[in-house]
């Protein structure tokens, strides 16, 4: 048997409109609920007050969730990479220069800069020229990766490390690939002045 007061709340629940709810007992004994009034032992039903909330001033429902501005999309590059060295090159300098060269397509973007790593590790600030000049490379296998970043230094593009090896020569090494000629010396690094073996002399006497 539903008890009373559970009753009320179904009733309630069923029919949410109801201004008044109206109790009795019928001829059965059960306990009747009805939104009618009877006359006779019908008993009106003190209800609860509402728990709807009210809305605020102005009609408008508050916002349950406060959703961040999405950034705007970054400008995509279709191409990126390093022309100069190519991958996996051997580079050969007596003090560890090269010259690393890169390229994008489109071209690059107004306020957007290249940047070039070493091992990870920017060689120099971000700028509008994709042509770096590197001095003293260790010997080794090293990495390479240009990025290109926005006005907010934000990276755009960034292509992928690219090995190459770094053949630093002594100049005993270079001269033994090619020797000093007489008119290398005093031209060549490996050529100096100070190494040009003396000249000669002929041993024959001129007439008198």
């Amino acid at each position: 048997m539903i008890r009373w007061p559970l009753a009320v709340g179904l009733l309630l629940s069923a029919m949410p409109s109801l201004a008044q709810v109206y109790t009795y007992i019928d001829a059965q004994g059960n306990r009747v609920f009805t939104d009618q009034p009877r006359p006779g032992n019908a008993k009106k039903v003190q209800l609860p007050p509402g728990n709807r909330m009210q809305p605020p001033p102005g009609g408008t429902t508050p916002a349950t969730t406060s959703e961040a501005p999405h950034p705007e999309p970054l400008f995509r590059y279709e191409m990126l990479r390093l022309l100069i060295p190519e991958p996996d090159a051997t580079i050969r300098s007596t003090s560890g220069e090269m010259i690393v060269t890169a390229t994008s397509e489109p071209g690059l973007q107004k306020g957007h800069r290249y940047r070039l790593l070493l091992d990870g590790k920017p060689t120099s600030a971000p700028g509008p020229s994709p042509v770096f000049a590197l001095k003293n490379i260790d010997r080794g296998t090293h990495h390479l990766a240009v990025e290109i970043l926005d006005e907010q230094d934000r990276i755009v593009e960034r292509t992928a490390n690219q090995p190459f090896h770094m053949q630093r020569m002594s100049l005993a090494q270079k001269r033994r690939v090619k020797p000093c000629a007489t008119a290398d010396y005093g031209q060549r690094p490996e050529c100096p002045l100070a190494d040009k073996p003396e000249e000669e002399k002929s041993s024959i006497l001129p007439f008198f």
